[in-house]
């Protein structure tokens, strides 16, 4: 699974919640056996009727959801980073490195919330 062989998940410390897409399956076994949360929206596929709490949450969920895409689409205005951008094999072992100045750039920017 991608999300193991990150590493990703030794970097959280117990406590923390993690958002995540429906498509990262048995993920959520994996937060809880270290302490953590996951949060993802409701499946639109359930057939059950939400109460006003379910409902709620999930209106806060796809709000934050909304601020994660506006800071990937910020991290997708950097050209070496663009969806389908082709990257120099020489460039490859620094793109971690590149990764994380262009979050830097991004985190001077302007507030994505006010």
């Amino acid at each position: 699974m991608i999300v193991e062989g990150s590493g990703f998940l030794d970097l959280l410390k117990p406590g923390f919640h993690v958002m995540a897409d429906r498509g990262f399956k048995h993920l959520e076994e994996q937060l809880q056996a270290r302490g953590n949360t996951l949060v993802r929206p409701p499946s639109v596929l359930s057939s059950k009727k939400c109460t006003k709490e379910e409902v709620k949450e999930a209106k806060r969920i796809a709000s934050l959801r909304i601020h994660v895409e506006r800071v990937i689409s910020r991290v997708r205005e950097y050209a070496i980073l663009k969806p389908h951008a082709r990257i120099h094999s020489k460039l490859i072992k620094y793109l971690n490195l590149i990764v994380y100045i262009v979050c830097g750039l991004i985190n001077i920017q302007n507030y994505l919330v006010k």
